[in-house]
């Protein structure tokens, strides 16, 4: 019950979050490297999973808890697509590439802020992550989503096949 009052909260606040977004305020700090890309994304390297990227400052303490959780939940999110027309827009093959777009070999991670403007990929890593920790298999939660948003949403990436 506790993680289905917290997803709800957090989609409640993302809602409320996305209507604020901008990259005002954003500021590099010494642990991290920050890049933007051509579509815009902000793109921050830190020295692990347990450090998040300075760009998630602006933002409600829920946007960190989501990243974070996208981040420990790799294995899932590499599974499920995203829906949000992010990979012909930036090249996402999975909506975990929506919140990091690399794990390096020596553990740091490069993150993605795309998440962090797009209500359609928040969603779909909150309702996975959801499912996954109530004990749904991968499979049964890639169907769930597939279904849920196979009409009026953008093309999905191009996740393998389970």
């Amino acid at each position: 019950m506790k993680q289905l009052t917290w997803i709800a909260t957090c989609m409640l606040s993302l809602s409320v979050l996305l209507s604020s977004c901008t990259d005002d305020g954003v500021q590099e700090q010494s642990h991290s490297q920050m890049t933007k890309t051509a579509t815009g994304d902000i793109r921050e390297t830190t020295k692990s999973i347990e450090h998040l990227p300075s760009f998630l400052s602006a933002f409600e303490e829920e946007m960190a808890v989501l990243y974070q959780q996208a981040a420990e939940h790799r294995e899932l999110l590499e599974n499920i697509p995203c829906y949000c027309g992010c990979g012909q827009s930036a090249g996402h093959k999975n909506n975990y590439d929506c919140f990091v777009y690399e794990n390096k070999q020596d553990g740091s991670v490069v993150w993605d802020d795309h998440a962090t403007k797009c209500g359609v990929c928040l969603e779909i890593a909150a309702e996975s992550i959801a499912a996954y920790d109530q004990g749904k298999s991968i499979k049964d939660i890639r169907h769930m989503i597939d279904e849920k948003y196979k009409e009026g949403y953008a093309e999905p990436t191009p996740t393998k096949p389970l």
